[in-house]
C-alpha cells in the first residue's frame, strides 16, 4: 500500500500546526465537471466523424469518469498534508521545508506549492482552498521573517 500521509519523523521543536486533508465534496463535484466535459468531447467527436449515434459519446464520457472517479477515491481521500512551524510534510515522504517554498498558488480546487528548486507539489481537493493558501503563505512568511 502506497504512503498516503506524512511519515517523516519531527524535528526537535518543530509542532504540526494543522493537517490538510481533501473534502469529499470538493472530489465528487470536480468529478461531476470533469464527465460534463468528457461528455460533451466524446458527443462532439461522434458529431464530427458523421455518426448518428453522438448520445453514446455522453454515455462513455460518464462512464469513464465515473470509473475513474470510484477507483481512485480510496487513495485520493486518503491523502494528507501537514504543516509544521518548519515545513510541509505530504504522500510519500514528501519534506518541503518552508523556507524554499517559491509559489503558493490555486488550481482550481487545488493549491499548488513550488519551492525555490522547481519541484511542484498539489494538495488536492481542498475544501477551503482560501483558509489552505493564507495558513501556508502565513506559516512560510513567519519562517523567513
Amino acid at each position: 500500500m502506497r504512503d498516503l500521509t506524512p511519515s517523516t519523523d519531527l524535528n526537535p521543536g518543530e509542532t504540526v500546526l494543522h493537517s490538510f486533508y481533501p473534502d469529499r465534496a470538493t472530489y465528487w463535484h470536480n468529478h461531476a465537471w470533469m464527465a460534463a466535459g468528457a461528455m460533451t468531447l466524446g458527443m462532439a467527436a461522434l458529431w464530427a466523424m458523421g455518426n448518428p449515434d453522438i448520445w453514446t459519446g455522453a454515455v462513455g464520457g460518464l462512464a469513464a469518469i465515473a470509473v475513474r472517479g470510484f477507483y481512485l477515491a480510496s487513495d485520493e481521500l486518503k491523502m494528507r498534508w501537514d504543516l509544521s512551524n518548519q515545513r510541509l510534510t505530504g504522500p510519500q515522504r514528501r519534506d518541503i521545508p518552508l523556507r524554499t517554498i517559491a509559489t503558493i498558488r490555486s488550481i482550481g480546487s487545488a493549491v499548488q506549492v513550488i519551492t525555490d528548486t522547481g519541484d511542484k507539489h498539489l494538495l488536492k481537493y481542498q475544501g477551503d482552498r482560501a483558509d489552505t493558501l493564507a495558513r501556508l503563505k502565513r506559516a512560510r512568511q513567519e519562517t523567513t521573517a
